[in-house]
């Protein structure tokens, strides 16, 4: 799917992890970005008790973050320089329990308009039983104008 896409911004990777590093709520959670692509990001955060809910699986608000930033960043990666992302709307399926060692979002451009921007996004979790999926996110980016340095 993002295979085709090509980045308006030939510095789109700098741009798509300078925007990521100045996200508090991504350090306070410890996640990290592992992969950026025209079109495709993958976000990583390690389990600890920080990001558990009560029965100690991974918090869905967690799922729900990285996955929308995952599709976020995923947006951000193919628009022209000057340009950020704000979500329009987002959606989730969790699909079974988020447990175990690591969570991983990988965000999907479906398709790239001028102001929007489609994305899909899963999440899955290392755990016991190997990789699986447990969220299932489809999301709408607009692309806005970056605030002056």
């Amino acid at each position: 799917m993002s295979s085709a896409f090509v980045p308006a911004n030939p510095d789109f990777e700098s741009v798509v992890r300078a925007s990521f590093g100045m996200q508090g709520l991504m350090r306070a959670i410890g996640a990290r970005l592992v992969t950026v692509t025209p079109g495709r990001v993958v976000i990583e955060v390690p389990f600890s008790e920080t990001v558990s809910q009560q029965h100690g699986h991974f918090h869905g608000g967690v799922v729900g973050a990285i996955g929308d930033n995952s599709g976020g960043y995923a947006a951000l990666s193919l628009l022209p320089a000057g340009s950020e992302v704000l979500t329009v709307e987002y959606k989730v399926n969790f699909i079974r329990p988020a447990s175990g060692s690591l969570l991983s979002a990988e965000g999907l451009v479906v398709r790239a308009g001028r102001t929007l921007i489609a994305t899909r996004m899963d999440v899955s979790v290392v755990g016991a039983k190997g990789v699986e999926v447990c969220g299932i996110l489809q999301a709408t980016m607009m692309r806005v104008d970056a605030p002056p340095v």
